[in-house]
């Protein structure tokens, strides 16, 4: 990992190119970020580097966290994630990370938190197809159907999909081109659609897939 920043999910519209070409986008604000700690292989037996984002107030800080930031010589922020990159040894303590260390046409992998849906059932869940609604199915039709076993061997298989809880988890979609960055107001629009709701937090990470995307 070359480069990473953290952002917040404004939102989704539409970006017109010249010739006319409708492309949808989600619209991130991403960055200033501080970096607020640094991992050394000497110290921590790998190289990486913590990132801050979020303005907070300092009454809402906890205590220990407070002093870590006073020891640092840091303000106080809301969001703290690791990211271990290729150049973190050339990265210091207060130093920033600003949108422009990305530039358009650059394929990204987005991480956040999908949106949360509650329980749900299977249909909604695993695309179950219904039941047949005639002879004696009753008011069951959206229901799993039997899910027991004959005499061997007696038990339900681990892993059945079955209802339950769906959403809230962390999702990661790779290899999403980067469109626009607006470097004055820190945003940055991606090509389709990124986890989570809006005002999540994400983080933006250079691709895994290198150049497949590229000239798309």
């Amino acid at each position: 990992m070359n480069k990473a920043i953290i952002g917040e999910k404004i939102g989704i519209t539409r970006i017109f190119t010249e010739d006319g070409c409708m492309i949808p986008v989600t619209v991130i604000k991403a960055g200033p970020c501080v970096v607020s700690y640094k991992k050394t292989i000497e110290k921590d037996g790998y190289s990486a580097i913590q990132l801050g984002y979020g303005k907070i107030k300092e009454e809402k800080v906890k205590k220990p966290q407070l002093v870590f930031f006073e020891k640092n010589k840091i303000e106080p922020v809301k969001i703290l994630h690791e990211f271990k990159l290729a150049d973190a040894e050339s990265l210091n303590i207060g130093d920033f990370i600003k949108v422009n260390v990305f530039s358009v046409g650059e394929c990204v992998d987005v991480t956040g938190t999908s949106k949360g849906k509650g329980w749900a059932g299977v249909i909604k869940r695993w695309n179950f197809r219904r039941l047949r609604e005639s002879h004696g199915t009753g008011p069951v039709s959206r229901h799993g159907g039997s899910i027991g076993q004959c005499s061997d061997p007696s038990r339900v298989y681990k892993g059945l999909r079955s209802a339950g809880h769906l959403g809230h988890e962390r999702v990661t979609v790779q290899n999403l081109k980067i469109v626009k960055i607006f470097e004055n107001e820190n945003l940055i629009a991606i090509k389709g659609s990124v986890p989570g709701p809006k005002g999540s937090i994400v983080y933006i990470k250079d691709t895994v897939k290198k150049g497949k995307k590229e000239g798309k």
